[in-house]
């Protein structure tokens, strides 16, 4: 069983400058099957964008959307775990925030992403969550 948030952390996150049009930001999350990216200025960690954010922050204004930025989107000052934290200490942390995914910021940097469904692998692979997760994305 994975005892730090490096052994269960998705590594390389996807991430955007905040001034990028909300359009590029759900075209990469498409392409890359991911449902949040990172919002990084002068590579330090920002604020986090979900498909739901998108969704609930820009869509559901109406409206012309070409001109909106990922920055009106993005959940500012977010809550993060560092690689050498307990797996522990991100579940209390999604729990205490109710939370589904965290950045992992090593030194300031972000350097990955854990998700509740990436514990639920971890800790109990055969949950519903857990299965849901480890299996194979929709094409």
């Amino acid at each position: 069983m994975a005892r730090q948030v490096r052994d269960v952390m998705t590594g390389h996150p996807t991430a955007v400058e905040p001034d990028t049009p909300v359009h590029q930001v759900a075209t990469a999350m498409r392409d890359e099957g991911i449902g949040a990216v990172l919002v990084t200025e002068d590579g330090r960690l920002r604020g986090l964008v979900t498909d739901r954010d998108l969704t609930v922050r820009i869509l559901a204004d109406g409206g012309d959307v070409s001109r909106r930025t990922v920055v009106e989107a993005c959940s500012g000052e977010p809550v993060t775990v560092a690689p050498d934290d307990h797996v522990d200490e991100a579940l209390r942390l999604m729990r205490a925030k109710a939370l589904r995914r965290l950045p992992v910021v090593d030194n300031g940097k972000p350097v990955g992403i854990v998700a509740l469904g990436d514990l639920a692998v971890e800790r109990d692979p055969e949950s519903a969550l857990g299965r849901i997760s480890a299996a194979d994305p929709n094409d």
